[in-house]
C-alpha cells in the first residue's frame, strides 16, 4: 500500500466522507486500464481524491504512466483537467490500487468527472505511448439536455 492509499483510507474511516463514482475512459490502444474509480471526499473540507486500479494490459512491463482527471460542470462544459504520474513500475498484467489528490479546482456536487491514461512508457525504452482521450472524455460526461 502506498502512504497517499492509507492517507486517503484514514481519512475515509475517521471523518464523515463521501464517494462519488468516477467515468473511466481509454484509447483502444492503451497499455493501462483504469477501473474501480471513485472520488473520495472526507467530511473535514480537504481536497477530493481519486481512487482507482490500474492494470497493465500488455506483456511487458511498465516504468511509468500517467493519469489525466477531466471535471465537467453539470451541463458537461469542461470545467478542469488535472495530470499526474500514475504507479510506477506495473508489471505485465498487474493491478495496483493508486490516488490522485483534484486539488486543482472545487468540485460541485453536480461535476462529472472522467479519468484515463494519456500517456505510458515501458521500462527501459525512451519511447512513451500517447493518445489524446479529452474527446472520449467530452462523450462520457454526463450532459443535461435543454
Amino acid at each position: 500500500m502506498t502512504v497517499s492509499y492509507v492517507a486517503v483510507m484514514l481519512a475515509f474511516f475517521l471523518g464523515a466522507a463521501s464517494e462519488k463514482p468516477v467515468a473511466a475512459v481509454q484509447a483502444p490502444d492503451s497499455p493501462v486500464r483504469l477501473e474501480h474509480a471513485t472520488v473520495l471526499t472526507s467530511g473535514d473540507g480537504g481536497p477530493p481524491v481519486l481512487l482507482y486500479s490500474a492494470t497493465n494490459t500488455t506483456g511487458d512491463a511498465l516504468d511509468q504512466f500517467t493519469v489525466i482527471a477531466f471535471v465537467f460542470n453539470a451541463d458537461g462544459t469542461l470545467k478542469a483537467r488535472q495530470t499526474a504520474p500514475g504507479r510506477h513500475l506495473l508489471d505485465a498484467h498487474e493491478t495496483k490500487y493508486s490516488t490522485l489528490v483534484l486539488d486543482g479546482s472545487a468540485i460541485d456536487p453536480t461535476d462529472q468527472i472522467v479519468v484515463g491514461v494519456n500517456q505510458a512508457q515501458r521500462v527501459n525504452s525512451d519511447a512513451w505511448w500517447r493518445a489524446d482521450i479529452q474527446p472520449a472524455a467530452e462523450a462520457a460526461a454526463h450532459r443535461k439536455k435543454p
